[in-house]
């Protein structure tokens, strides 16, 4: 008897991923990919396309019985009452919004807004994007019947719904991606209606917000995908990668990507005023503190091509380094900042004299720049009431022996790495089997390394001297 399979979706910044698992077992059957445009503002149709290019990818979807789609936090999709796409969506690292979320925090002050949303909305936030829209065109916020956000939509389309049926009311999502708009509380678990009008000028549908278990629908039949499949509420990516990783009361995530992101999952909510730990929902009915930088993995992009050198080589050139890279401060704010609230800062290297400014010194600082940034939201994390039991490093960079080096002298805990894995796809085809069972899968999580703590103070002096 042929097994049954589930999917899981990650439509990330950069690309659309797919992973068929076993039902059973959590087993990766196949999966597939394609990429994404670049840009901070993307026509959702872009997002559409690669979806179905990458289900074609990982093999086309007819023996599978449940999917969900996971996210990147935070876009704007604007529909009119057509169900037509108004303007290419602002995504969560467009910037431009940020003299807007600065308004809606004086207006309301930021305790308010946290107390009321579990956060202090920054320039990612759908609302403070709303709050832009509305300034700065004011005649396509005019048109705006409905907001969504990036997996709302492809659910939305992935249901048969669109222009040519533009069924408003059938826009669905989950906790912890409405978490993420800065006018739904995961306190109460309701929408703050005045936020949203505070910011877009007017009232406008705003999807459903389903629990982790029930179904939004089924598919409606386009390109790879056949109709009947059994559709799962999705989640925001750093939500999918909890369910993903198993992470579970207790569980800190540090994750390395585009962004760099601190999550823990808990069983209370957060309210930080600071603005420095956003109080999201999560995908299981709890809760996810959540510190995120703007600048991680592209950091050691930009370095790596500076020095001519691929990522693997940078690490070697890193361990060659004393740790402090012999007093060279790299503050990694190539594109900005979220955490530190500092949108258009630039990047800044400190400390350079003619015995510290080599090649080594230079890997090692990006790596360092990077991490501290991140051991800071550790920090404030901790700081907003959660534990840490098990620490978990993920993304790409986790796998350089010079990040995890350097991972281990600034966390002050032990760290455990997964083998690579598409986390936030995985943890969409949990959900997807959680759905389509009632329960959630308890699939094992296989261990690639466990890091014992190395504390080097200086690394986060230096920097924090220097931030």
């Amino acid at each position: 008897m042929a097994p049954s399979l589930i999917a899981g979706i990650d439509s990330s910044t950069q690309s659309c991923k797919v992973v068929v698992r076993d039902l059973d077992t959590g087993r990766v059957v196949r999966s597939g990919r394609a990429p994404h445009p670049d840009g901070t503002e993307v026509d959702p149709e872009h997002w559409w396309r690669a979806l179905l290019a990458a289900v074609d990818d990982a093999g086309g979807l007819d023996d599978v019985v449940a999917i969900a789609i996971a996210g990147q936090q935070h876009g704007l999709v604007a529909l009119d009452a057509e169900g037509r796409v108004i303007r290419d969506a602002l995504l969560w690292n467009d910037t431009r919004s940020a003299s807007a979320a600065a308004d809606l925090v004086a207006e309301f002050g930021a305790e308010e807004l946290a107390r009321r949303s579990g956060s202090v909305p920054l320039a990612s936030f759908t609302i403070a994007k709303l709050r832009w829209l509305h300034d700065a065109e004011p005649e396509r916020a005019a048109r705006v019947a409905a907001v969504a956000l990036p997996h709302d939509w492809l659910s939305w389309r992935l249901r048969g719904f669109g222009p040519r049926n533009p069924d408003l009311g059938a826009l669905a999502t989950d906790r912890s991606d409405a978490s993420g708009t800065g006018y739904w509380s995961p306190s109460t678990g309701e929408y703050d209606r005045e936020l949203l009008v505070a910011a877009l000028g007017h009232d406008a549908i705003l999807p459903r917000v389903l629990p982790p278990d029930e179904r939004m629908g089924v598919t409606g039949a386009s390109g790879a995908v056949p109709a009947g499949i059994v559709v799962a509420p999705g989640a925001g990516d750093n939500a999918a990668a909890a369910l993903g990783l198993a992470a579970h009361d207790g569980d800190v995530v540090v994750s390395l990507g585009t962004s760099g992101t601190v999550f823990a999952v808990t069983e209370r909510p957060s309210a930080d005023a600071s603005g420095a730990v956003a109080g999201f929902a999560d995908a299981s009915g709890q809760h996810l503190p959540l510190v995120c930088t703007l600048n991680a993995a592209r950091v050691l992009d930009g370095v790596a091509g500076l020095l001519g050198v691929d990522h693997e080589e940078l690490g070697r050139l890193a361990l060659q380094a004393e740790p402090g890279a012999g007093g060279l401060v790299l503050q990694p704010y190539f594109e900005g900042e979220r955490t530190p609230n500092l949108p258009d800062a630039t990047a800044t290297l400190f400390g350079m004299t003619l015995h510290s400014s080599t090649r080594p010194n230079l890997a090692r600082a990006a790596i360092e720049g990077m991490l501290c940034g991140l051991a800071d939201g550790l920090d404030a994390i901790l700081a907003a009431g959660a534990q840490v039991e098990r620490l978990l490093l993920i993304g790409g960079a986790a796998q350089n022996p010079a990040v995890r080096a350097v991972a281990a002298q600034l966390f002050g805990v032990a760290i455990e790495v997964p083998e690579p894995g598409e986390y936030v796809a995985l943890g969409a085809a949990v959900q997807a089997a959680w759905v389509l069972t009632g329960e959630r899968p308890a699939w094992p999580v296989p261990t690639d390394a466990i890091l014992q703590p190395d504390p080097q103070p200086r690394i986060r002096s230096q920097y924090a001297a220097r931030a």
